[in-house]
C-alpha cells in the first residue's frame, strides 16, 4: 500500500514538473537525455563487447522509455545467455548483468562442432575444450538435457565420461574415460546406473570392456 502511494506520489510531481516545464518553456526544447552508457557483465571481454555493440545498435533513445521488449528478444537470442538482468540506473545508464550458460557436451551438428549449453542451445567457442564428452550420433537437445539430468541424480560422476553414443532406438551408451562402455536402455533410469557401477567396483578384473544393462537387473560384459 505504501508502494502504491509512493508511485503515485512520483507520478505526480513527474506530471507537475513536466506541466511546469512546458508552461516555463517552449515544448520544442523539452528533451530526455539519451542513454550514454550500457555495462554488460558476465560474458568475458570478448562476448561483452559483441552484445554491447549488438544493443547498441538497436539506438535506444531515453531510459524512461525503454523498449523493453526490443533489448529482451536481442539477449534472449544470444545462445550463451542462461540468465540476465537489467538494471536502469537513472538518468542515462543501463547495467546488464548475466549468467553465462555452462557447455556440458560437444556435438557435430552440420559438420560444425558445437557446444550444448545448459539452456538448451547450441553455441560455437573458440576455446578446445577436451574435458566436455563428445556425442556421436543426432539426439534432440532436451533428450540430451534429460539423459544427463538422470546421469546427475546417479552415483556417476558427469567428469569421468568420455564420450555418448546416442542410437536411432533412443537408447544411450556411456563411454567412460578408462574406456569401459555402459550400455543403456532406451527407458534406464539412475538405478540402472547404479547397478553398472556397482558392479564394476565390485569386479578386479582389468579385462571389462562394456557392461550391457539394457536387461533389467541383469548384467552382460565381454569377460
Amino acid at each position: 500500500m505504501h508502494q502504491r502511494k509512493g508511485k503515485k506520489i512520483l507520478i505526480y510531481f513527474f506530471l507537475l514538473f513536466l506541466v511546469g516545464s512546458i508552461n516555463n518553456i517552449e515544448s520544442n526544447n523539452l528533451k530526455f537525455e539519451v542513454i550514454k552508457n550500457i555495462n554488460v557483465l558476465g560474458l568475458g571481454q570478448k562476448d561483452n563487447k559483441i552484445l554491447f555493440n549488438d544493443i547498441k545498435n538497436l539506438k535506444l533513445d531515453n531510459i524512461f522509455f525503454l523498449n523493453g521488449k526490443e533489448i529482451n528478444n536481442l539477449i534472449n537470442s544470444n545462445t550463451l545467455v542462461e540468465n540476465y538482468e537489467i538494471f536502469k540506473r537513472y538518468p542515462s545508464t543501463l547495467d546488464i548483468n548475466i549468467d553465462k550458460t555452462e557447455f556440458l557436451a560437444k556435438i557435430n551438428y552440420n559438420q560444425k562442432i558445437l557446444f550444448i549449453g545448459s539452456n538448451g542451445k547450441l553455441s560455437k567457442d573458440n576455446i578446445n575444450n577436451n574435458s566436455l564428452p563428445f556425442i556421436f550420433g543426432k539426439p534432440d537437445i532436451q533428450e540430451f538435457l534429460n539423459f544427463k539430468k538422470i546421469v546427475d541424480s546417479s552415483k556417476l560422476s558427469y567428469q569421468k565420461i568420455k564420450n555418448l553414443y546416442f542410437y536411432p532406438s533412443k537408447r544411450w551408451d556411456i563411454e567412460l574415460k578408462n574406456n569401459i562402455v555402459i550400455k543403456l536402455s532406451s527407458n534406464f533410469t539412475k538405478d540402472t546406473v547404479n547397478f553398472a557401477l556397482d558392479f564394476l567396483q565390485n569386479k578386479t578384473s582389468q579385462n571389462i570392456e562394456f557392461v550391457d544393462v539394457r536387461i533389467k537387473n541383469q548384467i552382460i560384459t565381454n569377460d
